[in-house]
């Protein structure tokens, strides 16, 4: 069992680790193309990419998932599902060369129709490295699938980065999008050393499509909902408009896109392999929770407060129009880090039809928030957007925990320090906000004000609050020197 805790943990940072060094490297990505590409040759781009995207919900088809989720999984399974994925993958890219004159029409754009055929070979090249991927996250070598994706990303982002210099304008966009894919799945085939059998129909994966299968639709039901607001605000308000929106969207997004995949898939894993140990799997849960909001919530505070000098320095003065958006969508990131989590512990124990059941009561209220908000445009979207989110959090929360081994009062008790951390920091930010504000330069403001605020939030919370032993004990398992006699127990 000390075994499974040091891998998550290892695996943790190691994920972590690779999601900052991913989120500096997106960040630079946006920089570079924010000056050299305009508003619409990012619209462009996504009006085909919130369509698109849905299909990419069936290139796993949650076959990973289930591949991980699984306590044993035979070497005839694994091959039964490896070529499941590829007929899902030659199907969507099918599917998707059928969409481009549908897009072209529906959005009144003819250059849509080649940069959806060439994303088009996105999903089959996506769908021949599920499986080899799910078989490292099984063996919870999460430290190689970490150089794997920062690498890919990289010659993905140094591709479309040469792209946008050159003059490709919305290709480089494309460009950087299939380099990741294919060099992702080049480097998982070489890093599993596992080459599928021919498939048999006596592989006994029934019970395991029917959990991906549902696992998709969940996937897909969130998808939509989370991003029909796109394809709403291209077809009634633009491309320009679009792109303003995506980029304060892809901001908002980041923090909690980045946890999510650093400790999301080490926290599945782990949690998927104590499903049948409730006492230990709740504390590994509840630790795993209170690490993700300790770094949730000062993210979402810095980004509320200090959301005009982000956007005047990542993006450039042309882009201060998505500063209101972006605040407006800032309560988002504390909402999904507190929400995202409680997906990974149903999947986990098992209970993938509740949290469908979920998805799908959620999502129409969240599609009719985006219907209120459009006339009023972006920011009228974003608004709604997070109304909707926060009046949906608490309902949300208390039917993910109903009836497991954690209550709402777990979460509360566990999170009570870093939410009053946050809120001290705030303050004390406002407080002062008469001095920073006036420094000269946005730099300046970020450095001196956000610097001031994270420091004030760590005191509070390693030494006011005396969260400092959790945390240093946390690092000596990294090192791979635990104390002795510690039992890792829930900080709440």
């Amino acid at each position: 069992m000390y075994e499974l805790k040091r891998k998550t943990i290892r695996g943790g940072l190691a994920k972590l680790c690779g999601q900052g060094t991913s989120f500096v490297l997106r960040l630079g990505f946006i920089i570079t193309l924010a000056r050299f590409l305009d508003p619409a040759d990012f619209g462009l781009v996504a009006m085909v990419t919130a369509v698109t995207g849905i299909y990419g919900m069936f290139t796993s088809a949650g076959l990973a998932d289930a591949a991980v989720q699984i306590i044993e999984i035979t070497n005839k399974q694994v091959s039964a599902l490896f070529w499941c994925n590829i007929l899902f993958g030659a199907v969507l890219s099918v599917l998707c060369l059928a969409t481009a004159p549908i897009l072209v029409s529906f959005y009144h754009e003819p250059r849509l129709f080649w940069v959806t055929v060439v994303m088009s070979a996105g999903f089959l090249i996506s769908a021949a490295g599920t499986q080899h991927n799910a078989l490292l996250q099984r063996e919870l070598r999460y430290f190689l699938l970490t150089l794997i994706e920062g690498f890919s990303e990289l010659l993905g982002v140094a591709v479309g980065i040469g792209m946008a210099i050159g003059g490709c304008t919305y290709w480089a966009l494309v460009g950087t999008t299939i380099v990741s894919q294919t060099t992702r799945t080049g480097c998982l085939w070489l890093s599993a050393a596992w080459v599928p059998a021919k498939p048999q129909r006596t592989a006994g994966i029934r019970s395991l499509l029917h959990f991906g299968g549902t696992v998709t639709l969940n996937s897909l039901i969130v998808y939509v909902a989370y991003n029909l607001e796109k394809v709403l605000l291209g077809r009634f308000w633009g491309a320009d408009v679009l792109g303003f929106y995506g980029r304060a969207y892809q901001l908002a997004n980041m923090p909690t896109q980045n946890l999510n995949s650093a400790i999301g898939g080490v926290a599945f894993s782990a949690l998927s392999r104590l499903q049948n140990d409730a006492v230990r799997l709740r504390n590994y849960f509840l630790n795993g929770y209170t690490l993700v909001l300790s770094m949730t919530i000062p993210l979402t505070i810095f980004g509320m407060l200090f959301a005009d000098d982000l956007i005047e320095v990542i993006l450039g003065p042309k882009w201060m129009e998505t500063a209101y958006i972006f605040r407006l969508l800032t309560p988002t990131i504390l909402i999904f880090g507190i929400i995202n989590p409680l997906g990974w512990l149903l999947l986990a124990i098992g209970l993938q039809g509740r949290s469908l059941t979920i998805a799908m009561v959620s999502a129409p209220l969240v599609i009719t928030a985006y219907v209120v908000g459009l006339p009023y445009g972006p920011g009228g979207v974003a608004l709604a957007y997070s109304s909707a989110m926060t009046l949906w959090l608490i309902p949300h929360v208390v039917w993910c925990l109903h009836n497991t081994m954690i209550s709402p009062w777990d979460l509360l008790r566990a999170t009570s320090r870093p939410f009053l951390s946050g809120i001290v920091a705030a303050l004390c930010v406002l407080g002062f906000e008469h001095y920073w504000s006036k420094l000269p330069s946005a730099i300046l403001r970020l450095g001196l004000g956000g610097g001031g605020m994270f420091l004030v939030y760590i005191c509070m919370l390693f030494f006011v609050l005396g969260q400092k032993t959790f945390y240093r004990d946390l690092v000596r398992e990294l090192r791979g020197n635990p104390l002795k006699g510690t039992n890792w127990r829930s900080v709440g």
